[in-house]
């Protein structure tokens, strides 16, 4: 874990470091708020900033969002400046820690950035067979393509063979492709020069830079456009890459690992993705199995949860119930590993008695999980087949812009605002839906946002 610490405070910070560095932190100091700008941009990353209340908190949180740079923040100092802690909470720290600085303070707030759920807990043989073949190849240059149902974990795997590699003492950056718009993307992976577009204001190291020696994953790639993706083949190619606006190569020393929840061969065939740099990540697949074909693995975690949740909201731990484990096998888990962890939280929380038991786990209407998905799933296409003969009827005479205009925001009624989900139901990217969303904005359509709908879903 990278810690950037950006102030003096005397010795007190100097403790702090100490404290984070026993914790196995790689820390970095930075006297003032420009210096700690600087080093960010500089390719020198960090997982976290702390940074004395005295500073100007409000201007590195604007700062770090003008120029993209996603890193959060914790402020500190005395413990007696009430008043500035408030301050710098309201500015957009996510959390203030008191000084003198207390080692079991620095070490939850060191392990909360850290771990991030990200503990690779096995026992099914489905998934063990996967870990050993990621524990082979760990050790190799070899490009890496890790497949997938959302949620299973291909980021936790990622991580995992990072930290079995010889790269293991030096950078894990990871890149969302899909949550980065399209026209930021490129500066966002290889940087820029001062000026090359509008905001530019200083020279920014990407993620390539930033990797170097390290390892870097290209998250949900398939929602990258193809333009991109030539630039990105040539990167992985050559090992260089071309800041935007910069008039040099830049020679970069990275191991690629990245993932996709689609399946790219039908993406090379529809066009969408570049068949040459497919061959060149998919020198190594490792396909995680959803969850449903993992029953042990279902278990394992929901007590590593149940224990993990018990311990972050101050609960007594307690063991899931022989009848609740066997619901907890049975259920489908469409969004598997991080649907099983929101329910074991739940379920911490709902618990009464000495364990947990199917009442804390199912979800909160009051349903049990539904183990009858195929006959639920022809009961639905019949009724969504009437559906479709009476909207086809009314269909004439419409445009096909207004029908698609139609269609996708009902759809995003549907899932209450949600793009993410909208976007696999309408079948297509996530950018490509913002897209169309932004579209309707501009000609004065309500757009729900996330968590609304333009009318009350059923």
């Amino acid at each position: 874990m990278r810690l950037l610490i950006v102030g003096i405070l005397g010795g007190q910070l100097t403790t702090a470091t100490r404290m984070a560095m026993d914790k196995g932190a790689s820390v970095i100091h930075a006297d003032t708020v420009e210096t700690a700008l600087r080093t960010l941009r500089s390719g020198r990353g960090a997982d976290l900033v702390m940074i004395d209340v005295a500073l100007s908190i409000g201007g590195l949180i604007s700062a770090l969002e003008a120029e993209r740079i996603h890193v959060p923040v914790v402020a500190c100092g005395t413990a007696t400046d009430a008043k500035a802690a408030v301050a710098a909470i309201r500015a957009g720290a996510k959390e203030y820690i008191p000084l003198p600085p207390d080692a079991e303070l620095i070490a939850a707030v060191i392990a909360a950035v850290a771990a991030d759920g990200r503990d690779l807990i096995v026992r099914d043989e489905a998934m063990l067979s996967v870990v050993r073949l990621a524990d082979q190849v760990a050790a190799s240059e070899a490009s890496i393509l890790i497949t997938g149902e959302s949620g299973t974990g291909k980021e936790v795997l990622a991580r995992h063979v990072h930290k079995k590699s010889a790269r293991a003492d030096k950078p894990f950056v990871s890149v969302n492709c899909a949550a980065i718009p399209e026209n930021l993307l490129e500066s966002e992976l290889f940087g820029h020069e001062k000026g090359a577009f509008t905001g530019a204001v200083a020279r920014r190291i990407g993620k390539f830079e930033e990797a170097t020696g390290g390892t870097l994953l290209l998250d949900e790639i398939s929602e990258m456009d193809v333009r991109l993706q030539a630039k990105l083949l040539r990167a992985i190619q050559e090992r260089v890459i071309d800041r935007v606006g910069g008039g040099k190569p830049v020679p970069v020393d990275i191991r690629i690992i990245a993932t996709s929840n689609r399946n790219l061969a039908d993406a090379v065939r529809e066009g969408l993705f570049r068949e040459d740099l497919l061959y060149r990540l998919n020198v190594v697949n490792l396909k995680i199995p959803p969850l449903r074909e993992r029953p042990a693995d279902v278990v394992a975690l929901a007590e590593h949860f149940a224990r993990k949740y018990a311990e972050v909201n101050g609960v007594p731990v307690r063991q899931i119930a022989a009848d609740a484990k066997r619901e907890l096998i049975s259920a489908r888990w469409p969004g598997n590993v991080r649907e099983l962890e929101n329910t074991l939280h739940r379920a911490v929380l709902l618990a009464n008695g000495p364990d947990i038991g199917v009442e804390a786990i199912r979800s909160p209407d009051g349903m049990r999980f539904d183990t009858r998905i195929e006959s639920r799933r022809e009961d639905a296409a019949a009724r969504a087949a009437q559906t479709a003969e009476a909207v086809t009827r009314a269909l004439v005479g419409r445009t096909v812009a207004d029908v698609e205009r139609d269609l996708i925001l009902d759809t995003l009624d549907h899932c209450l605002g949600n793009r993410t989900h909208a976007a696999r139901i309408l079948g297509i990217s996530i950018r490509t839906l913002r897209n169309k969303l932004n579209e309707y904005s501009a000609d004065g359509i309500d757009v729900p946002e996330p968590g609304t709908a333009r009318t009350a879903v059923a």
